[in-house]
């Protein structure tokens, strides 16, 4: 096996070193989050107020987005992602304090720097991807974009399971340690695998960059920030606390439905090459096709919620599965998209600044989630998703297409 393993490309051997790091990360990401939720649960804690432990998490992501793709163009991408896990190692250290210790702003700072490790990951591993594959392999750039993604969020729903399984069994300090020292053994071997150049721009960008110059990339990011808020404004507060609430669904199947939701959801991800196009990569035409079939979905999801034509719990589960698919593609195609605008040189800008959309698309879907939830109910929610959709595919008309030969 390690023969095969040194007898691969430089760039293979790369690209499988940052998905090790990626993966590796994002399980710990996932189970941190499912520790976090569970033990608050366990001392008390409401649905919404945990919730907002997460308030920092979501918008450090914001603000590192827009700041670690400068970072990564200047330092070199290998270090951001280095930073990204050293940081996580950090906020699991933090958590490892006793349980009367562990106030909320503590556990806010922790959770911040926790956001702020995971977009730094997420961005050094998508810009890495486009460093690493031919100009003119854009089929190849889509297959490995599309793995790498939803690897990604089926590990984030396994992360979910050995959250659990984890608190079960050792305990949420015992857990916490276990995820932080095998989280510092890879960041010791990704310091000494990573190329020192990865993704370094030949010139040093500016502060003022950060901001995109791209039309494209521009106009993908403004569909990317509505695509991600029509998700979260009924998925990450409104859907389990309906399950919890009003179908008396206990903690544990929300929770474990919400895991196996997130794993096919990855699983989509990694094949939707295979159903978008088979033939050449696709394009912003394809896009806008896949995210009007989304706002069909939702919008008849929210009106049979609205209505009550079939029983909640029913239109719920099937409507979820049927959701989750076609976001999935969505997603997968959006994150193809990206790395294959952005610019050579210094990658990580474009990408950052397209993160950094998501993460504010994200933000903004969860406190609306809550609110909207807790004035109005689920079906608005639902209402409010498919107009954010419908948004997202007016703004995608103005995606590049292909040149018609």
């Amino acid at each position: 096996m390690l023969t095969k393993l040194r007898s691969l490309p430089d760039s293979i051997k790369q690209y499988l070193i940052v998905t090790g790091n990626y993966w590796a990360f994002t399980l710990t990401d996932g189970a941190l989050r499912m520790l976090v939720v569970l033990h608050f649960y366990d001392l008390g804690y409401q649905p919404l107020a945990i919730a907002m432990l997460f308030l920092f998490y979501e918008i450090f992501g914001v603000i590192t987005n827009l700041v670690g793709g400068w970072l990564g163009a200047r330092l070199g991408l290998n270090r951001t992602m280095n930073i990204g896990l050293g940081l996580q190692i950090l906020a699991l250290s933090m958590l490892l304090l006793p349980s009367a210790i562990l106030t909320v702003p503590w556990v806010m700072a922790a959770q911040a720097l926790s956001g702020i490790a995971k977009d730094l990951n997420k961005m050094s591993a998508k810009s890495a991807i486009k460093t690493l594959v031919p100009k003119d392999a854009e089929d190849k750039l889509y297959r490995w974009v599309a793995m790498l993604t939803g690897s990604k969020n089926a590990l984030k729903g396994a992360g979910f399971f050995l959250g659990g399984l984890l608190l079960s069994i050792a305990g949420f300090t015992g857990a916490v340690a276990i995820m932080a020292a095998a989280l510092l053994l890879v960041w010791i071997c990704s310091i000494f695998s990573l190329k020192a150049d990865l993704g370094k721009a030949k010139s040093k960008p500016k502060f003022t960059e950060i901001f995109s110059k791209s039309q494209k990339v521009n106009i993908l990011s403004a569909a990317r920030l509505f695509l991600f808020a029509a998700r979260d404004v009924w998925f990450v507060i409104a859907l389990p606390v309906f399950l919890a609430s009003q179908l008396g669904w206990e903690h544990s199947s929300v929770g474990a439905f919400l895991a196996l939701w997130v794993i096919a959801y990855g699983i989509v991800q990694s094949v939707a090459p295979k159903i978008t196009s088979r033939k050449s990569a696709p394009d912003g035409k394809v896009a806008t096709l896949w995210v009007g079939v989304l706002t069909a979905v939702t919008a008849a999801l929210a009106l049979v919620m609205f209505t009550g034509w079939v029983a909640p719990e029913v239109a719920l589960i099937v409507g979820l599965m049927v959701f989750g698919a076609v976001f999935a593609i969505n997603s997968s195609l959006h994150s193809y998209l990206i790395v294959s605008y952005a610019g050579d040189d210094g990658v990580s800008l474009d990408i950052g600044f397209y993160y950094m959309a998501n993460a504010m698309g994200r933000l903004i879907g969860t406190i609306l989630s809550g609110w909207v939830y807790q004035q109005a109910g689920l079906a608005a929610c639902l209402f409010i998703s498919a107009g954010m959709l419908f948004l997202t595919f007016i703004i995608s008309f103005k995606l590049p297409r292909h040149p018609v030969s």
